[in-house]
């Protein structure tokens, strides 16, 4: 564990990007060996969209970056949050617990909240507007999005009191976590649904991107899945009846355009959206 905490706690910014575009790229190539659904579109394109998008939440969480060290740093200063109150333990206990934790505010709680309130939402169904889920729509995040994101992990980060160490190794494991929940992959029944009563499938989250309520405000999980069953927030539906989408914005001229998407969040919601 020492040498886990200590690769974390200076790992390099190259490693980073490594990691990313890795994922992405061991994903891809599985999705197209083992394709969950078979898409007709054009993937480059596509992968162009959610690649530009990916690209500018990296350069949000890097101009802000500064501000989880500065929060990290003052919480083990001042010995607080949840972390540091707690009586002492093994340090892989001491991580799991803050993973889980990290995991609560900076995934799961943001995302709850991003579709509850009306404001945030706008910025939030970007994601939404997918119609072709693949492993490059895990960072098909708005611009403001990102720094909404942003702001839950900080304050996440100040709440349980995180060490930066643990604050790299949580964004590795979620950028990771993302890009396979994510992946148009099919996996075995069975082992998709034991893997979803630990950590968040792709069946699991697919459902989430039905087009449609209740399934849209579902299985808001990133990591893992215990958040969406211990609140009641987790649902099943088979994926022969998922449909990817949002059903406010179903024109290929309004998901499959770069500049549109950037506009949705300033423009009058349609008639027809209800939140």
């Amino acid at each position: 564990m020492n040498d886990i905490i200590a690769y974390f706690s200076t790992i390099p910014s190259s490693h980073r990007s490594l990691i990313l575009v890795g994922g992405i790229t061991i994903f891809w190539l599985l999705e197209n060996a083992f394709p969950l659904f078979n898409f007709t579109y054009k993937k480059w394109q596509h992968a162009g969209i959610n690649i530009f998008m990916t690209f500018t939440t990296i350069v949000v969480n890097f101009c802000l970056a500064f501000i989880l060290l500065k929060t990290a740093d003052w919480t083990i200063a001042n010995n607080f949050g949840i972390l540091q109150w707690l009586p002492e333990m093994s340090l892989w206990i001491y991580a799991f617990i803050g993973l889980l934790l990290l995991d609560l505010i900076g995934a799961y709680l943001v995302h709850l909240v991003e579709h509850k309130t009306k404001v945030l939402w706008r910025f939030h169904l970007i994601h939404h507007t997918d119609t072709w889920i693949d492993t490059t729509t895990a960072n098909r995040h708005h611009p403001g999005e990102s720094v909404i994101r942003f702001t839950f992990t900080a304050l996440g980060v100040l709440i349980i009191g995180s060490p930066m160490w643990l604050v790299f190794l949580y964004q590795t494991l979620s950028v990771v976590a993302t890009q396979f929940n994510h992946a148009n992959i099919s996996l075995p029944k069975k082992v998709d649904t034991i893997l979803s009563y630990f950590i968040v499938s792709p069946d699991m989250h697919k459902v989430h991107h039905h087009y449609v309520l209740p399934y849209t405000d579902s299985n808001y999980g990133n990591i893992f899945s215990i958040w969406d069953r211990l609140f009641g927030t987790f649902m099943t539906l088979p994926k022969e009846e998922i449909i990817y989408g949002i059903d406010t914005y179903p024109d290929p001229e309004d998901h499959n355009e770069l500049k549109s998407l950037l506009k949705i969040p300033f423009q009058k919601p349609p008639l027809k959206e209800i939140r």
